[in-house]
């Protein structure tokens, strides 16, 4: 038995001087440097009691101590807890008690409101900042440089990570070794990546697509990373010349297509541009072709698989869809209240099966009951369709239908034709609470900067294209969408703002 994942992503650069990480600061740290900061982080782990199995909770910022403890963890065999560093005090409660995490490691900052919540919940706390300072580092420094790897089995876990509990409690996802490796050794062959790529990585590594995706590909692969902090417009366009991929939200694109500076001379060297984590505009498609002769990637995944789909590297990339399923995952498309499959075309919801699927929820057994069948198929929770093609479609998410009066409405279809407006950068649709109907269906617009967009004939456009039961009661204007860290609308949070609209007096 060896330690699948560590052996795969870290231990098969021992000894190479090459590049791993090209910081801002124009040094680099090699694939030893970095093994050796893993290496010596493990061993304090282990002195410090921790042992096989046990979570490790992390909210700290985005650095490359912060990225050699998931290798530590990997290299220990202990269980990687990675927390969004915007959560509360209240929330990491939640998840540190959880988990039952052993070791909390958070920045200095926290340490002082951590503290107690680490005493009353028996974990130990280490502080880790942005700049690689800390206890966790400071008590690391003296130890051996290298590290007798622990032996892990592929169906051992590897990390935890927690859904964004739009609807309840955040449930934690057990991501097994064999979740994470398969696949990222999927994506490498999938996107062509080599030990010649260079990627700009500006995501957080909180998150599946910063860690899982663009993190453990790169391994995979035997590349390097130009390593952000965050997105920064400027450091993007000063260093893409020197790479050859990026993988981002659409956020990333928008903010670079907004920027007169980025060209198509600019975007020369580059290979490959990779979107996910939320929905990319038909519209952005089109303008960052326009401006660079490149075609984004769109790609579809989520907390308990990584990756399920993807628009090929070679072929169409279908703006408006995430391509196909990935080899090795099955997907198929459902009645939500039967679970038969629906035929090709139907909207229902999503199931996906491979080996990428979770393990299923911790300390949840009816939660995971509920949505890992016991065939292996993941109920996703999008719904969907696939086309005549075999290219998948997300229509939205199955809490996010609108049953009005009886008939089902699929927001996607109508944000389509708003997004299609003139003045309109992009929308939302949801359901609100309505006497007569049930629901009803109200539209948020984003007016694209320095416009008004008409409302009435929105309106009127509507009425052209889509049945009567889906037109917007309502329209509203607002600056921007509310959105989580990346990069998705928040509709639970429209839903609560408007719910009154229809209902009161």
């Amino acid at each position: 038995m060896s330690n699948p994942l560590y052996d795969s992503l870290f231990g098969v650069h021992a000894g190479k001087t090459t590049p791993f990480l090209h910081l801002l600061d124009g040094s680099t740290i090699t694939h030893l440097d970095f093994l050796e900061t893993a290496a010596k982080t493990a061993n304090f782990l282990t002195q410090r009691g921790l042992v096989t199995g046990d979570r490790v909770a992390v909210q700290v910022q985005k650095s490359p101590e912060a990225l050699a403890l998931y290798a530590a963890c990997a290299q220990a065999g202990l269980v990687f807890l990675p927390l969004n560093t915007a959560y509360t005090v209240d929330e990491l409660t939640y998840f540190i008690d959880n988990s039952g995490a052993s070791l909390i490691v958070c920045d200095e900052k926290s340490k002082a409101e951590l503290a107690p919540v680490a005493q009353s919940l028996n974990a130990k706390l280490e502080t880790l900042n942005a700049d690689g300072g800390g206890s966790l580092m400071d008590g690391s420094a003296g130890m051996p440089t290298v590290f007798a790897t622990v032996e892990r089995s592929a169906d051992d876990l590897a990390a935890f990570l927690y859904t964004s509990g739009t609807t309840g409690r955040s449930k934690g996802a057990m991501l097994t070794q064999d979740n994470l490796l398969s696949n990222a050794e999927t994506l490498v062959k999938e996107w062509r990546f080599t030990d010649k790529d260079v990627l700009l990585h500006a995501l957080p590594i909180f998150h599946t697509h910063g860690l899982f995706v663009a993190t453990n590909v790169t391994l995979a692969a035997g590349g390097s990373m130009v390593f952000m902090p965050k997105f920064d417009l400027d450091e993007i366009i000063k260093h893409m010349p020197d790479a050859t991929s990026m993988m981002g939200v659409p956020t990333f694109y928008t903010r670079l297509l907004g920027d007169e500076r980025f060209t198509k001379d600019l975007a020369a060297h580059m290979r490959l541009f990779v979107s996910g984590s939320a929905p990319l505009l038909a519209e952005t498609h089109v303008q960052f072709e326009n401006r660079t002769g490149h075609r984004i990637l769109e790609r579809y995944g989520m907390t308990e698989t990584n990756m399920n789909t993807s628009n090929p590297y070679d072929g169409e990339r279908r703006a408006g869809t995430v391509g196909f399923p990935l080899p090795g995952v099955e997907l198929k498309i459902t009645n939500p209240d039967t679970g038969e499959t629906l035929p090709q075309g139907d909207v229902g919801q999503i199931e996906v099966r491979g080996p990428n699927v979770f393990k299923g929820y911790w300390q949840m057994p009816e939660k995971t009951a509920a949505e890992l069948r016991a065939d292996g198929f993941f109920i996703t929770g999008d719904l969907g369709r696939i086309d005549e093609d075999g290219y998948v479609h997300i229509v939205g998410r199955n809490k996010d239908l609108i049953i009005s009066g009886g008939y089902n409405i699929y927001p996607k279809e109508i944000e389509l034709v708003l997004d299609d407006q003139p003045g309109v950068l992009e929308s939302a649709v949801i359901g609100v609470p309505h006497p007569d109907f049930g629901e009803t269906v109200l539209g948020v617009l984003v007016p694209e900067k320095g416009t008004e967009p008409d409302l009435d004939e929105i309106h009127e456009a509507v009425k052209h294209s889509l049945a009567r039961f889906k037109h917007p009661r309502k329209l509203i204007l607002l600056d921007e969408l509310p959105r989580n860290t990346m990069g998705k609308v928040q509709k639970n949070v429209l839903r609560d703002t408007y719910k009154d609209m229809f209902t009161q007096g």
